[in-house]
């Protein structure tokens, strides 16, 4: 029985991996890409042709957590201590099954955003039924917290079982030790013998900063509730030291980074997931992105969650990653739409250590995809399709989403009612700690 092959074919696409393709489009075999090119060369048994529509690759997710979908707006405009703490103790309350709703929510979005692949760091590890259940390509990382790493290798064989219920060929497993402040240094010597992908969070605040160096500030409660010490030092000092930095680590964040830790991160090619808009929401800086770069560090770009930003949007990222290194360098040209572009895609892949398979359009890589609307864009008619897709692209305008040769999103093709009323009994317990603490 031969292989069905399908043409799609937009006004441009965009592979990543070349130049901007007019009238192209890609042929996918199974769940693979076998060509690119114009659209007159190609053949394919069937054929979908989008008018008023940019082609490009699936983003690629480097920092979320899809469980806290339910959470937007808890805590705004508190200083990063007391909201991690408030946090903390919200997300508590709830139980698997609403912490499952929020993940489907999570999981809906990140595909109507137009995201193909999230490297995601799960407090419960409900995110893998999540993600197998609608098609979103993920690598789940378990997080663990405080000093003892026999209970942290307990929710690790958790998460395993839960991957092997799934079978999901989408997923992959990872660990996350969640930050320097919140886990010790066994448990990160204990994720890095694991010899999976890492996940963590470091040098996210300069509160986290303080608490690492002096033991002091609004962090300190929490990391003597988790047992963690201060060591004296940075995050980044500590675990260079304790040899827990790795390729296989992704971290979080990176704001408050000098010369000397943007070159031990280089040194041990220690990735990092950019994420402009959660660190800007919660006044922790922009972070140096081109000096990480110009360092050579493999950089990915991140929404992180509706926890600290209002969203799973890649679109806003991106722009918010373009205002935040033009800012903070006070040069026009410090990341191009272009750059921002590659950070979403090839980049983040890069990071995750998984250019191979995705990033790109790239025949033999995986067939993740998603097709932009441009129909009433300010852009259109279009000079630049790049900068059509940074700068005039939303989830609305997403017309399709593809991971692994399935479509996974059509616009409107969610029950959204549903899933939204489910995620909602999440947050309506969370707004029950808050009137138990005000009275």
């Amino acid at each position: 029985m031969s292989e069905q092959t399908e043409l799609i074919s937009a006004d441009w696409v965009l592979p990543m991996d070349g130049d901007p393709i007019l009238h192209g489009g890609i042929v996918i075999v199974d769940d693979r890409i076998a060509a690119v090119g114009h659209r007159s060369e190609l053949r394919a048994d069937t054929k979908t042709v989008y008018e008023d529509a940019i082609l490009l690759p699936g983003f690629v997710n480097a920092h979320a957590h899809l469980e806290y979908a339910s959470f937007a707006g808890f805590g705004d405009g508190l200083e990063f201590g007391p909201w991690i703490d408030m946090h903390m103790n919200r997300k508590r309350r709830l139980g698997r099954d609403e912490l499952l709703a929020s993940a489907r929510l999570g999981v809906a979005c990140c595909l109507a955003s137009g995201i193909t692949t999230v490297a995601d760091a799960s407090f419960s590890g409900v995110s893998v039924r999540a993600c197998a259940e609608l098609g979103l390509r993920a690598t789940v990382h378990m997080e663990v917290f405080g000093a003892d790493a026999v209970a942290a290798a307990e929710r690790f064989d958790q998460l395993q079982e839960e991957m092997a219920e799934q079978d999901s060929p989408l997923l992959t497993l990872g660990v996350s030790p969640h930050a320097p402040y919140t886990t010790d240094a066994a448990v990160y010597r204990w994720a890095c013998e694991l010899q999976v992908p890492i996940a963590t969070h470091f040098s996210e605040s300069a509160h986290e900063k303080e608490f690492m160096v002096s033991g002091l500030g609004p962090i300190e409660r929490i990391a003597t509730m988790s047992n963690v010490q201060s060591p004296g030092k940075t995050g980044i000092r500590h675990l260079e030291d304790q040899r827990a930095l790795n390729p296989r680590m992704v971290a979080a964040h990176c704001v408050t980074v000098d010369e000397e830790e943007i070159g031990i991160i280089a040194a041990s090619d220690t990735a990092v997931a950019h994420c402009p808009r959660s660190n800007a929401q919660l006044g922790c800086g922009i972070a140096p992105l081109n000096a990480l770069l110009d360092s050579g560090v493999r950089v990915g770009l991140g929404t992180d969650s509706p926890a600290s930003v209002p969203d799973f949007d890649m679109f806003a990222e991106l722009r918010a990653a373009i205002a935040g290194a033009r800012s903070k360098t006070h040069n026009a040209s410090a990341l191009s739409a272009h750059a921002a572009l590659e950070l979403a895609t090839i980049g983040s892949a890069t990071a995750l250590r998984m250019d191979d398979d995705i990033g790109s359009l790239t025949p033999g890589k995986r067939a993740d995809a998603t097709v932009v609307s441009t129909a009433g864009s300010l852009y259109d008619p279009i000079e630049d399709p790049t900068l059509a897709v940074v700068y005039g692209g939303s989830p609305q305008q997403i017309l399709r989403t593809i991971t692994d040769g399935i479509t996974r999103y059509n616009r409107g093709g969610f029950a959204w009612h549903e899933l939204r009323e489910a995620a909602k009994a999440a947050r309506a317990r969370m707004l029950e700690a808050k009137v138990i603490a005000a009275t």
